[in-house]
């Protein structure tokens, strides 16, 4: 009972102390993983913005489909010099000319511009998840961060509130002459230190609690994580590195975009070899008085003679681009496979070592402090065994939480390599 008053007295120390040096975080939220992805993928201005990319180049692929406008044109009398009139328009002695016309493009040049743009729009598409994957990847990144780093702190509470009290016991023993000065400055600067170590832990939980919120969209809450660590070791040994290269390639939208860009420039090449064959302009032209006899009708057909320029640098630069793209894909694959084999081994070497370590000492902490602390007033250890046991477990705390999210953020990059959640904690 004594120790669960204990842990709860330090928790909320923690949440007063981090609501202190965060003062724009007026509100704790406990908050699981698909709580907070759903959240961003409502909230998050950055994918929103993204989104829009995508309506653009619909617009863009609307805007291909669209047929060219005929053009009309109108020449009239504006002054009649022997009957002295302006706009001398009349049926009975005016003048005019109307004429029109309409381009017809050959060369199916109005479907290639239309699939142009409609690998476009695919591109962008892929572009907006590209976006996702990352900002995904930075927001689970996060989230296993930050809480790990609230345990730290929790941890750090738990000795500074027991060295608090054995340091206002020191004080009164050193005021009676019962403990040397020494001693009593020993414990002191065991508490000083361990604060000024939970300050700075405090101080990067702050920094990624920022990063949270502007994922999140919410700059008035404080985030306290929820995890369950289910991933075991068997869960990360049974994947077989091949089928998460294969999923790599199905799911990458940078490598869906090499591969669409590939695509985008051969049918640019299409395009530009259908604008170097001219397109037709076919036209009606009717003039009241002015040609060899009044209310002449004309029909006019013309094209450009595609003597001297028929597009050949742009049909060039389009074979380049082909060229170049293709490149890139296979450059974007060996930096998918690297990448994935990277992660897949740094979670492998990470998990093992997790592994080897007994974490059993967790549980029995609080016993374990409360009986160390209780033997050393009654002078069973020296004050030099005392201070190693609080040093010796406060690195193995520290090492082991950090291990731990070490394990999640090789997870989570193996994810980010692959564009797919394989793992689910």
């Amino acid at each position: 009972m004594k120790h669960t008053t204990i842990r709860h007295l330090c928790l909320a120390g923690v949440m007063l102390l981090c609501s202190t040096l965060q003062s724009r975080a007026q509100d704790t939220l406990r908050i699981t993983l698909p709580e907070a992805e759903k959240q961003f993928t409502e909230k998050n201005l950055q994918l929103l913005a993204e989104h829009y990319n995508i309506h653009i180049a619909k617009a863009a692929e609307m805007q291909a489909k669209l047929y060219d406008n005929p053009t009309l044109s109108i020449i009239a009398n504006a002054y009649d010099p022997q009957r002295n009139k302006i706009f001398n328009v009349s049926n009975k002695n005016g003048q005019y000319d109307i004429a029109l016309q309409q381009i017809i493009r050959l060369a199916g040049k109005r479907n290639k511009e239309i699939k142009l743009a409609q690998i476009n729009t695919s591109i962008s598409e892929r572009n907006f998840f590209d976006l996702l994957r990352t900002l995904r990847y930075e927001l689970r990144s996060n989230f296993y961060e930050s809480y790990y780093l609230q345990r730290s702190v929790t941890a750090y509470s738990v000795q500074i509130l027991s060295v608090e009290k054995l340091n206002a016991a020191y004080e009164q023993l050193q005021s009676k002459g019962t403990v040397t000065m020494k001693d009593a400055m020993r414990i002191r600067s065991l508490l000083y230190s361990l604060k000024a170590e939970q300050i700075s832990l405090l101080n990067k939980l702050n920094e990624v609690q920022a990063s949270l919120r502007l994922l999140l969209q919410d700059n008035k809450t404080w985030f306290t994580p929820m995890v369950s660590e289910r991933i075991t070791s068997e869960m990360i040994t049974a994947v077989d590195v091949q089928s998460l290269i294969d999923t790599a390639y199905k799911n990458r939208s940078d490598l869906q975009i090499a591969q669409r860009s590939v695509l985008y420039h051969q049918q640019n090449l299409n395009l530009q070899k259908a604008l170097a064959k001219p397109d037709l302009t076919l036209g009606a032209e009717f003039d009241k008085r002015g040609s060899f006899v009044d209310n002449a009708s004309f029909l006019t057909i013309a094209m450009d003679l595609p003597f001297f320029k028929r597009n050949q640098g742009n049909i060039r630069a389009a074979k380049f681009g082909i060229e170049q793209s293709k490149i890139l894909v296979q450059q974007q694959q060996q930096t998918v496979e690297s990448e994935v084999q990277l992660a897949y081994s740094k979670l492998l070497n990470t998990d093992k070592m997790l592994s080897s370590i007994d974490t059993s000492f967790e549980n029995t902490f609080e016993k374990l402090l409360a009986g160390v602390t209780e033997n050393f007033q009654k002078k069973n250890i020296s004050l030099i065994e005392f201070t190693d046991f609080y040093e010796s477990y406060k690195e193995n705390v520290l090492q082991l939480n950090q291990l731990r999210d070490d394990k999640m953020q090789a997870i989570e990059a193996l994810h980010f390599a692959v564009g797919k959640t394989i793992f689910t904690n």
